[in-house]
């Protein structure tokens, strides 16, 4: 996650070829020249593709290296100098512009995911379900988190969790069949069932669903 992000999206520089406000960009990890590291989190980068620099560095690396590619003007934050970035097409660092209001939602679930976990802790002592089924529905966060979570379901007993994490799709198996065997633990010592045509919670000697009308075997 990248740090401060804030702060890289006041007071952003313009390209000096066509005076258009650079983009934000996420720096690539390694640096295409000397192998290391950019020293940076992002980089400035007119991407505007009708900036005189790119339009006419086409031309210009075709006939100094004979290779297709162009320059784009690029800037590292807290620095005046201008550095030209070599690109092959058009498209190139388009996918890395940092949306600011993506990263302030990934904070504020990581932000979320941490206090979650802190509240497991107590979380069946005080018999409160929130924090453990906010980690299990939360696919960004931390699996071994996600798994400790479900296995507390039985000793919280609240039958409120069934019904999200059964209209929940889970990209992992393995936490999916952990939640299964909670709730089928969490069903028997609360003398209930799931009517297998509705899928409503009800008494385990039920013979007629109360919801749906079946009758049940």
């Amino acid at each position: 996650m990248i740090k401060d992000y804030k702060r890289y999206f006041e007071n952003i520089p313009t390209c000096p070829h066509c005076n258009q406000e650079l983009s934000v960009c996420e720096a690539p990890p390694v640096h295409i020249g000397d192998g290391l590291g950019w020293g940076s989190e992002v980089l400035y980068i007119c991407l505007n593709d009708y900036c005189s620099l790119f339009l006419k560095g086409w031309d210009q690396i075709e006939e100094r290296y004979g290779h297709h590619a162009s320059y784009r003007y690029m800037r590292l934050p807290d620095s005046n100098e201008s550095n030209l970035m070599m690109v092959g097409n058009a498209d190139a660092f388009k996918a890395s512009v940092i949306d600011p209001q993506a990263l302030e939602d990934q904070n504020e679930r990581y932000q979320a995911e941490k206090k979650a976990l802190l509240a497991l802790d107590n979380c069946v002592k005080e018999k409160n379900l929130e924090p453990a089924l906010h980690l299990i529905l939360d696919e960004a966060a931390a699996i071994d988190g996600r798994k400790r979570a479900a296995s507390m379901l039985v000793a919280i007993n609240n039958l409120d969790c069934i019904d999200p994490i059964r209209n929940h799709t889970f990209r992992d198996t393995s936490l999916e069949s952990d939640c299964n065997m909670a709730i089928k633990q969490l069903l028997q010592q609360n003398y209930k069932k799931e009517c297998p045509y509705c899928m409503e919670i009800i008494k385990a000697k039920a013979t007629l669903c109360m919801h749906c009308k079946q009758e049940l075997t």
